[in-house]
């Protein structure tokens, strides 16, 4: 029999690796063609990677939690019949299924690395955020394996916890060393979880968030009594059409959000942090936060401005079910412009959410229940929300975010109003 070595295919344009964060194959194992052998994730999603030849598993090289760089060698594969032996390189192996679409091309700004982190190991989003502070990641200590900068190391750096000097800088004395820091002491009955997969990239994209991005809140509560009332009469009436479709209340409020969006467009953007300029966007490319068994995933609904109020419900649907299944494309993972998240009957009173970089906004649903309210000095009953809108205050101020929020209530509270406000 003819071996075959697999090695880790092109990622999508400018990712250099990716974490092994489960095999779907075991030594031993036989395998056809296309079959998926394990998920990599990268700074930008999780791909599954299919095998370009049926044959038998004879080893597999790395681990889970392991980092795997394109075209480094992950399987090794005994060829059925009479395929001719070759240690075939990467260029010849299938791409990745779910790293299609290419990444946009990167500007010069971001090009402008200092030679030097070229030599040092660090994934592509700690190079990035490494340049974007000016920081040389050669004069930053590595605390990953093989010395691999992290992004924690940054942070450490940006503190003085490196000596890490900024470019252009007047050298100031070194600061005292951070101490690393001490580990925990186990107890009977402790367990180590590590941080893996997507809880790791979620844990690393939220420090990034809130270490770069000012964040501030805005809360305020929505009676949203007349909006139970039409999401009902329009539920039933589609159930009685033969229509599949059911209306949960995010379409209504991503509807509501697109429409405050075109009166507060600052909020339908993008920082980007290499230029410091705020992208304003012209697409509404909404993200939905989808709760899976590996962690908080955002989806996006690309062009949602051009859906229906039964359209979005469907789309939201699908993308929650493919989350949830690990089955999301690249494009449903990228290119959003404001996220929206709700935990619906557990939203609890209120929250503050963290910002989804580099979108500069971020909208809290809440839990939707009775309760008392005055309404023309009558206590009465109503069903009432609260809404709790994040911002980057860099670039949105806190009365441009108050009239923001009360636009969007605007259309909750009299939602009749959202169709006049459909394009």
């Amino acid at each position: 029999m003819a071996t075959f070595e697999f090695k880790l295919p092109d990622l999508g344009e400018g990712v250099a690796e990716g974490e092994l964060v489960k095999w779907h194959v075991k030594e031993g194992d036989l395998v056809k063609e296309d079959q998926v052998l394990a998920e990599v994730m990268t700074d930008k999603a999780t791909v599954t990677v299919p095998t370009p030849h049926a044959g038998r598993v004879v080893k597999t090289h790395g681990r889970e939690g392991d980092m795997a760089k394109v075209h480094q060698l992950l399987v090794t594969l005994e060829l059925e019949g009479s395929a001719p032996a070759a240690a075939a390189s990467a260029s010849h192996g299938a791409p990745a299924a779910a790293a299609a679409p290419s990444a946009p091309a990167s500007s010069p700004a971001q090009s402008a690395a200092p030679a030097s982190a070229t030599k040092v190991l660090a994934t592509p989003v700690t190079r990035r955020m490494a340049r974007e502070h000016g920081l040389d990641l050669a004069e930053i200590s590595g605390s990953g394996p093989q010395g691999r900068v992290t992004k924690a190391d940054v942070v450490a750096a940006l503190e003085g916890g490196n000596g890490a000097a900024k470019k252009n800088e007047v050298a100031a004395p070194a600061p005292q060393a951070a101490r690393p820091a001490a580990p925990l002491s186990a107890g009977k009955g402790d367990e180590r979880i590590a941080l893996r997969g997507l809880r790791k990239k979620i844990a690393e994209k939220m420090v990034r968030s809130k270490f770069t991005m000012p964040h501030f809140a805005f809360v305020e509560e929505v009676d949203a009594t007349d909006l139970v009332a039409l999401r009902t009469r329009l539920n039933s009436q589609l159930a009685a059409a033969g229509d599949g479709t059911k209306l949960t209340y995010l379409p209504f409020i991503v509807k509501a959000t697109i429409a405050a969006m075109k009166k507060f467009p600052h909020l339908n953007a993008n920082f980007d942090e290499a230029s410091q300029e705020l992208v304003v966007r012209g697409d509404y490319n909404i993200g939905i936060a989808v709760a899976t068994p590996d962690g908080l995933t955002v989806a996006v609904v690309r062009n949602a401005d051009q859906l229906t109020l039964g359209e979005l419900a469907k789309e939201i649907t699908r993308l929650s079910v493919a989350a949830r299944d690990r089955k999301l494309k690249m494009e449903e993972l990228t290119g959003g412009t404001f996220t929206i998240t709700s935990l619906g009957q557990s939203g609890g009173l209120f929250a503050t959410p963290i910002l989804n970089h580099p979108e500069v906004g971020i909208l809290g649903v809440h839990k939707l229940k009775k309760r008392p309210a005055v309404k023309n000095d009558q206590v009465v009953v109503r069903d009432m929300m609260n809404l709790s809108l994040s911002c980057d205050h860099r670039v949105i101020d806190g009365d441009v975010a108050a009239s923001f929020v009360y636009e969007i209530i605007k259309y909750l509270e009299a939602p009749d109003l959202l169709f006049l406000a459909m394009a």
